[in-house]
C-alpha cells in the first residue's frame, strides 16, 4: 500500500496546487485548483481510480500495511460521498471553504527567490479563474437546490469586500524584498486580484443571495452524516447533546471556584472582565505578545521532551506569527512542510488594540503549538517508517485532531503548567466554550431545546441570538466574538462538537488503558501510541489503541 500512497498524493497534489503548497512542495503546472463541476468531477474520477487500485493490492503484510489502506479507504470514501451528495457544490461558509483557503494558500508560499516571486505573481493575477470556477459550482449547486444558508453568504460576501480593499494583499507586500524587480507586476496582479474579489461578491450579492435558505440549521440527517465526516465515527446526536450540557455543568462550577480564589467573592463574569481589562494580565503590545509566547512553547518543549512525550529534534523548533490583516480573530496551527524546511507554527489573529490579555492564551499556547497540534502533526508527519505518505500528510479527522488538542490542555493543566489561577481559569473557560458549541451546534442544527434543567433559556428553541447568549453568559465571551462562533458553528455543521467529543473518546481510552495495565500503564506510552497512529477516525482511534497491548515494532 505504500507505493500507492505515494502515487496517491502525487495526484492529488497534481490536481491541487494549494495542496501542494500547504504540503511544502512546488506545483507550477496550474495556478489553482479546478473547483468548476467538471473539476469536481475529475477529482471524484480520480478517487474512484485510487479506490479500485486498494482492491487490487495483494494483502496486507502487517499491522501498518493494513492501517495505511483502511485510512485510505476512509477518506476516499468519505469524500466520495460529499461528492455523491453535491455538497462540495455548495462550499461556502464563514471560516473553511475554498474562499478562505485560497487567502491561506498566499501567505503561506514562499517569495525568497525570482521563481517564488513569479508563481506568486501569477497566482495572483489568475484568481479571476478560481473565482469562475468555484461560482460555477455554485450556480450549479443552486441549480439542484443545494444552497447554503443566508448568513454564511452575508459573510463571504463582506470578506470579498475587506480582500478587495487596499490593504487585502499588504501581508504579501510586506513580505517582497526590497530588491524585488517585480514590484510593478506585483501591483497589476494586486489590482486583477482585487477586482476578481470584488466581482465575487457582487456575484453573490446579485446572484446567489437570492436563493441562500433563510434557515441556519440544516436537519437531523444532514448533521449526523457531516459530523460523522468530522469525527469518524456515528453520534447519538441526543446523547451527546444532554451530555454537553453536562459539561457545561460542571465546568461552570470550577469556573465559580476559580474566580472565588483569584478575587473572594466575585463571579465568574466579573473575574474574566478584570483579566480582560487590567493591563498587568496582558501583554503590552503584539510583538511582546509574540515573545510571551515563544518563550513558553521553547519552555514546555524543554520541559516535557524525554518525560512526557518524545519530542524528535525535527519538531522541537515552533514558530509565533502575527496573521494579516482581515483573518478571523483567534489563532490556528500550520504544519511544517513535507520535508521539514518550513517549521510548524502558531498563527494569531488579534484584534486591533496593542494590549493582548494572557489568562486564556496560555491554554491556546497549549492548544495550538506545544503539546497540542505542533506534537501531533510533527509526530505524524515524522512516522514514515509506519504511516503511509497520505496518512501523514492529508489524513485529519477533526475528532481526534482537535480532541488531542483539547486534552493536551487538560493534560498540561495535570501536570501543573498552569502556574496561576488565571491560567488555569483560562483553561477552564476555554473548556467551556467547547462544551457550549456541543449544545449550541447540535441544537441549533438538529432542533432540539433547551432543557428545563438548563441555566439560561430552559424550554426554549435554539436561535442565532440564543447562541450569542450562551456563549456571552456562560462561557464569557466578547458580543463580537461570540457572534462570529456561532456564524462558524451554523456554517461548519458538526465541526464545533469535535473538540470536546474527540477528548471524552481520548480519556476514556486513557482510562480503560489504566485499568487493563494496572501498574504498567505508562502515560507516555500511551500518548506515544496516540500519536503515532495520528488523527483518525474516532473508530478506527478506538480499535487501534484496543487492539495493540505492547508497542509495536517499527515497520521493516
Amino acid at each position: 500500500m505504500f507505493p500507492l500512497s505515494d502515487e496517491i498524493v502525487d495526484d492529488l497534489v497534481e490536481m491541487s496546487p494549494m495542496m501542494a503548497v500547504n504540503l511544502g512542495i512546488r506545483n507550477d503546472r496550474s495556478e489553482w485548483d479546478d473547483l468548476s463541476p467538471e473539476g469536481l468531477d475529475a477529482i471524484d474520477e480520480m478517487r474512484a481510480r485510487h479506490r479500485q487500485a486498494i482492491d487490487r493490492l495483494p494483502p496486507p503484510i502487517d499491522r501498518w500495511d493494513r492501517l495505511a489502506r483502511e485510512v485510505a479507504i476512509e477518506m476516499i470514501e468519505e469524500e466520495r460521498d460529499e461528492h455523491a451528495r453535491g455538497e462540495d457544490l455548495r462550499d461556502l461558509n464563514s471560516i473553511a471553504s475554498p474562499f478562505q483557503l485560497l487567502r491561506e494558500t498566499l501567505d503561506l508560499m514562499p517569495l525568497d527567490t525570482p521563481e517564488d516571486q513569479d508563481l506568486v505573481i501569477r497566482r495572483i493575477g489568475s484568481l479571476d479563474r478560481f473565482y469562475q470556477g468555484l461560482s460555477a459550482s455554485l450556480e450549479e449547486g443552486r441549480r439542484r437546490g443545494l444552497t447554503v444558508a443566508r448568513r454564511q453568504v452575508e459573510s463571504v460576501i463582506d470578506q470579498t469586500a475587506k480582500l478587495a480593499n487596499e490593504k487585502g494583499f499588504q501581508s504579501l507586500a510586506r513580505r517582497l524584498p526590497e530588491d524585488c524587480a517585480e514590484q510593478d507586476r506585483f501591483a497589476e496582479a494586486v489590482a486583477a486580484a482585487k477586482a476578481a474579489a470584488s466581482d465575487f461578491g457582487e456575484y453573490l450579492r446579485t446572484s446567489y443571495l437570492g436563493a441562500s435558505r433563510e434557515a441556519d440549521g440544516v436537519g437531523e440527517a444532514r448533521y449526523v452524516t457531516a459530523a460523522r465526516g468530522f469525527l469518524g465515527c456515528e453520534i447519538d446526536p441526543y446523547e451527546a447533546y444532554l451530555w454537553g450540557w453536562g459539561e457545561v455543568s460542571s465546568l461552570s462550577e470550577r469556573a465559580r471556584s476559580l474566580a472565588d480564589q483569584i478575587l473572594p467573592g466575585s463571579q465568574p463574569a466579573e473575574v474574566v472582565d478584570m483579566l480582560r481589562s487590567d493591563l498587568e494580565h496582558a501583554a503590552a503590545n503584539h510583538d511582546e505578545f509574540v515573545k510571551v509566547m515563544q518563550d513558553r512553547q521553547e519552555a514546555a518543549v524543554s520541559a516535557l521532551e524525554g518525560v512526557h512525550f518524545d519530542v524528535p529534534s525535527e519538531i522541537r523548533k515552533i514558530t509565533i506569527n502575527l496573521a494579516p490583516p482581515g483573518t478571523p480573530l483567534g489563532a490556528f496551527y500550520q504544519s511544517p512542510s513535507e520535508d521539514f524546511s518550513r517549521p510548524g507554527g502558531v498563527w494569531y489573529a488579534l484584534p486591533d488594540d496593542p494590549h493582548v490579555p494572557l489568562y486564556e492564551e496560555v491554554s491556546v499556547a497549549y492548544h495550538e503549538g506545544f503539546p497540542g497540534h505542533h506534537l501531533q502533526i510533527g509526530t505524524q508527519m515524522l512516522m514514515g517508517d509506519r504511516l503511509s505518505r497520505l496518512h501523514r500528510t492529508a489524513v485529519w479527522y477533526s475528532g481526534s485532531g482537535e480532541g488531542w488538542a483539547l486534552y493536551a490542555e487538560r493534560l498540561m493543566d495535570e501536570l501543573g503548567y498552569f502556574e496561576r489561577p488565571e491560567y488555569v481559569l483560562g483553561m477552564v473557560v476555554s473548556h467551556l466554550l467547547r462544551a457550549c458549541r456541543v449544545v449550541i451546534d447540535i441544537g441549533c442544527h438538529v432542533g432540539y431545546p433547551v432543557p428545563d434543567s438548563a441555566p439560561i433559556a430552559g424550554g426554549e428553541q435554539w436561535s442565532f441570538d440564543l447562541g450569542v447568549q450562551v456563549l456571552e453568559r456562560l462561557a464569557f465571551q466578547p458580543h463580537e466574538y461570540a457572534v462570529s462562533e456561532v456564524t462558524r458553528y451554523l456554517g461548519w455543521p458538526g465541526q464545533a462538537i469535535s473538540y470536546k467529543l474527540g477528548e471524552r473518546v481520548i480519556l476514556g481510552l486513557r482510562e480503560s488503558e489504566k485499568q487493563r495495565l494496572g501498574e504498567r500503564f505508562s502515560m507516555r506510552d500511551f500518548h506515544d501510541r496516540v500519536l503515532e497512529i495520528g488523527p483518525v477516525g474516532l473508530d478506527l482511534l478506538t480499535r487501534e489503541i484496543s487492539s495493540t497491548t505492547d508497542q509495536p515494532a517499527p515497520r521493516e
